[in-house]
């Protein structure tokens, strides 16, 4: 069937393009159409050049935005809801896949499964924010009350606070409008994808406007095994005095999701396993592999290690914000209080490669085959509490012949995160340690026992739906049931934060602008450690850091359309910048020795700084924005171990790139969205590594310290090449053409060699060079997608979705080891979407 032709056919249009999907194997997302004001349309006409795409240039929105896009001397990229929702992108990470530059990481522990971007090569996940306030817990967001999404990268801390190095992330909510209209969407598709959604904005009278966004998700993954996704959610706002120089709004955001969380296939290598010399190339199992014995098989990319009979991830955010605002002629005087709460709890399963399962190993005391994978059992249930009051003073006045267009402000913060996992409450041996079960204390892992209790599986054949029992320990034939650590096992980690901030944008000329920014946070972090299955008593362990960051750019615009550029900026990220809601490298001690005590004192805050030139152009009578810029990231102090075994902080990274985005449209029929951008993402000094040195004779065992096998590589999950393209054509009234290409070169999860120290019996320790380095990575990839719609009058439309057009198996996250998520497989959905 010829879906373009079909959906030129008059009344039949609906059913002809929804009978499109049949073709398609496999499901994803969709988006609600938004609301553009509802007027009739002129008579139908067939000339291309009467057909008008909806929309118009956006722009930066929030007090600190203190100047257009074109005159802010920064790389910004404003991804605009008609992009979203064309791409069928429900989440925030769907979405960010449009934006080049942006690569997604995987993790262990704290937050594997949420969002966790890298921006620039360096993580962002604590410097995501909603509507200008900070929104850092671990979660995974959704798009149904998303009206734009602003990327600033660089150096970020002026803007945001603490952590920001890579740049950050805005997502702007939908609030209420001065217009009355409602809009909505029902969505169905391949791998069971079922979605809707509604937008309703209603002026009440006497300035009352009152706003509703809802969305209700249930899908399985396209290409996975046994995997599924649930979610709903609701947002509703009212504004007071819309439209008068007093407003006030309040808002409250609510997301409820479930899901069989995925960690994806586990590495195939391992340093110890990995066949030849020089440098050898982990890549995810995937396809035709062959083990150290001999045995080969095939692993599909819908092979899934993970036990529906325990895995499982159950998330709720809470937002409640009030927001007051008063307009003094140019001034503005706005103060937004947010209270927000995220809870999170997960068992979810890694398969993992740690121990040589997957490819198989020999040793003088083991051996395995190969052709197995350890079903790891990861777990965390927690919450995380923030409480922020942030007043800004902002507009426009003049000193003589200079304009200026500022902000000022003031943030008081509070934030507590707690979190605990789930274990196995077995017995406590003879010593009082307790017992744990799930294979953990198998060695190898994959033991005879193992393997008929489910812990391992099968690296070819894996089966979701095991009979997996829990037991009392991994000696125990006892079953048991799994709690909730004790509360004083817990972890609890405070902040409070205290900011004050300017802005200024000063026009010298009507061809120059000079900016100009700076911000002082004083943040103080306590953690109380969770302690042992037997303790009575817990402590707390807390330190104050003074960030002071800042950042300056000059613009010339030599036409008033046009500008050049050239910026500097600075990023501080302090220590238990994340509370515990994901990796953090320069975390507080854990426990209260001496020496944790005296590292306490003299842990130091991370400082970034960048440098970036660049070029705007709006073309086209303003419709298209083009964008280019060449930079320089890097932290020059960041912690590591030194030669001497201690804490240092003499850690270098550089990021050096460029980049060039679009964004707008070409003709009044065509828009396009996307960009590139080229990192050389560098680890200049990762400080040293301790290798350990058996006993030898009267020559105790210890460690000995050797330059880190990081050193001189290129930046974990960040791609050195990305490309992003999505574009949409109307070659003829009421039908649109929408597709999109996607590129990322290959990006490595981590690093290891096989340097190993041995000692004589008078203590004499020899290092041997390592003759093997080995890369976990995930090959390159192209994904392509594609949109058929078909406008049947000025209120309703019907669209077609394919995502992963050539159903391509990549991997879109991965993690330092032990393994890589793979992306969906292809996908299509159905959308019928109104608006009045």
């Amino acid at each position: 069937m010829n879906c373009t032709r079909a959906v030129r056919q008059g009344s039949s249009a609906g059913y002809l393009a929804l009978a499109c999907v049949g073709f398609i194997v496999s499901g994803n997302s969709a988006h609600a159409a938004e609301a553009p004001d509802p007027a009739p349309e002129p008579a139908e006409q067939d000339h291309r050049n009467d057909i008008v795409v909806t929309g118009k240039q956006v722009d930066l929105d929030g007090p600190k935005a203190v100047a257009s896009l074109q005159n802010t001397p920064r790389s910004i990229v404003v991804l605009p809801t008609q992009v979203i929702g064309e791409t069928g992108s429900t989440t925030l990470a769907d979405a960010l896949r449009t934006v080049p530059g942006i690569t997604f990481g995987a993790a262990e522990g704290g937050n594997p499964i949420g969002d966790r971007p890298f921006i620039r090569g360096f993580d962002s996940q604590g410097s995501v924010f909603v509507d200008g306030v900070r929104d850092p817990a671990s979660q995974t967001r959704e798009t149904f009350d998303v009206e734009q999404v602003q990327i600033v990268r660089g150096s970020d801390s002026t803007l945001g606070g603490r952590g920001s190095a890579g740049g950050s992330i805005n997502i702007i909510s939908k609030q209420p409008v001065m217009r009355d209209f409602v809009s909505g969407s029902a969505s169905l598709g391949t791998a069971d994808y079922k979605r809707a959604t509604i937008d309703l904005n209603h002026h009440l009278g006497d300035q009352l406007t009152v706003r509703i966004a809802g969305m209700w998700h249930d899908q399985d993954v396209a290409g996975r095994d046994a995997l599924w996704q649930r979610r709903w959610g609701i947002a509703p706002s009212v504004t007071l005095g819309l439209g008068t120089p007093t407003r006030l709004t309040a808002a409250y955001y609510h997301l409820e999701s479930h899901e069989l969380p995925d960690s994806g296939l586990p590495y195939f290598y391992t340093i110890a396993n990995a066949p030849g010399t020089g440098t050898v190339y982990s890549t995810p199992a995937l396809g035709r592999v062959t083990t150290i014995t001999g045995q080969t098989g095939t692993i599909a990319r819908s092979a899934f290690y993970g036990l529906v009979s325990r895995d499982f991830r159950d998330t709720t955010t809470d937002q409640a914000t009030v927001r007051a605002e008063h307009d003094f002629g140019t001034v503005t005087l706005r103060s937004t209080a947010r209270w927000s709460r995220n809870d999170q709890a997960y068992i979810y399963t890694q398969p993992d490669d740690s121990q040589g399962n997957a490819f198989g190993f020999t040793t003088a005391t083991a051996q395995s085959p190969g052709g197995l994978v350890w079903r790891r059992p990861n777990s965390r249930y927690g919450f995380s509490d923030s409480i922020v009051s942030q007043t800004d003073l902002f507009g426009h006045f003049d000193t003589g012949k200079i304009q200026h267009s500022f902000s000022a402000g003031v943030e008081l913060s509070w934030e507590k995160t707690r979190r605990g996992t789930f274990v196995t409450r077995g017995f406590l041996n003879a010593n009082g340690v307790e017992q744990l079960a799930g294979g953990a204390t198998n060695s190898p892992r994959c033991t005879s026992v193992a393997i008929a209790r489910f812990y391992c599986a099968s690296l070819f054949s894996p089966k979701p739906a095991d009979p997996w029992v829990n037991y009392a320990s991994d000696t125990s034939g006892a079953t048991a049931t799994i709690d909730r650590t004790l509360p004083l096992e817990e972890t609890q980690n405070d902040a409070h934060t205290v900011s004050v901030y300017g802005f200024d944008s000063i026009t010298l000329l009507p061809s120059l602008i000079l900016n100009l920014g700076a911000r002082y946070d004083r943040f103080t972090s306590r953690l109380t450690p969770g302690q042992g299955y037997t303790a009575t008593t817990s402590y707390t362990l807390s330190r104050t850091d003074d960030l002071f960051n800042w950042q300056a750019g000059l613009v010339y615009k030599p036409t008033p359309w046009s500008s050049l550029y050239a910026s500097y900026a600075t990023a501080a990220t302090p220590p238990n910048a994340l509370l515990g809601e994901g990796r953090d490298d320069n975390a507080l001690p854990a426990t209260a020795s001496a020496t944790n005590l005296a590292l306490l004192d003299s842990l130091k805050v991370q400082k970034t700084k960048s440098y970036e030139i660049g070029a705007k152009a709006n073309i086209f009578h303003e419709k298209l924005a083009l964008t280019i810029a060449g930079f320089q990231t890097e932290i020059a102090n960041a912690r590591v171990t030194d030669a001497n075994n201690n804490v240092a902080f003499i850690g270098k990274t550089r990021i050096r790139g460029i980049e060039a985005t679009f964004n707008g449209q070409i003709t009044r029929w065509w828009s396009i969205f996307g960009g590139y951008t080229h990192l050389d993402p560098r680890i200049v000094d990762a400080g040293y590594s301790a290798l350990a040195v058996v006993a030898n004779g009267a020559a105790k065992a210890t460690t000995v310290l050797v330059p880190s096998v990081n050193t001189g590589k290129q930046v974990p999950q960040t791609a050195t090449d990305t490309f992003t393209l999505w574009t949409s054509v109307t070659p003829i009234r009421h039908l649109s053409l929408g597709a999109g290409a996607f590129y990322s070169s290959r990006v490595f999860g981590g690093y290891a060699d096989n340097r190993a120290a041995t000692q004589t019996s008078a203590g004499v320790v020899t290092v041997t060079p390592a003759t093997r380095t080995l890369y976990r990575m995930a090959p390159s990839y192209w994904r392509f997608d594609a949109r058929i719609g078909y406008k049947v009058d000025a209120h309703w439309e019907l669209s077609v979705n394919v995502q992963n057009l050539t159903d391509k198996a990549y991997f879109n996250q991965v993690y330092t080891s032990h393994y890589a998520t793979i992306a969906p497989g292809r996908s299509a959905f159905a959308t019928l979407s109104f608006k009045y």
